[in-house]
């Protein structure tokens, strides 16, 4: 199927490119849940104050960034910059503000 010129990617692309860059998603997966029990169990356990829905989306994105890195390429800056992002989005809604609308 063509686009502008171009090939578009099928799904098997888009995973094969993903694999080399963030390894299998078996092995992802292992060290996303792995750091997300840790995560919530222990704030379950000893945290002082229930997380938002904000803080609780944004800490399992970030947890799944840290799993990309861990499992695949550690010098890829995407993930770094995701991990400021979702950490901002936090920021901005802990202050009443929108980083998604400058408005």
């Amino acid at each position: 199927m063509e686009n502008d010129g171009q090939k578009q990617a099928t799904t098997q692309d888009i995973l094969k490119e993903r694999g080399s860059r963030y390894g299998t998603f078996a092995n992802h997966a292992k060290c996303s849940s792995a750091l997300r029990e840790a995560f919530f169990t222990h704030q379950m356990k000893y945290g002082q104050a229930t997380l938002t829905a904000t803080q609780t989306e944004a800490i399992i994105l970030i947890l799944h960034k840290l799993a990309r890195i861990a499992n695949g390429d550690p010098n890829y800056d995407d993930n770094w910059v995701d991990l400021c992002g979702y950490s901002q989005l936090v920021v901005d809604d802990l202050n009443g503000t929108d980083s998604n609308n400058p408005n």
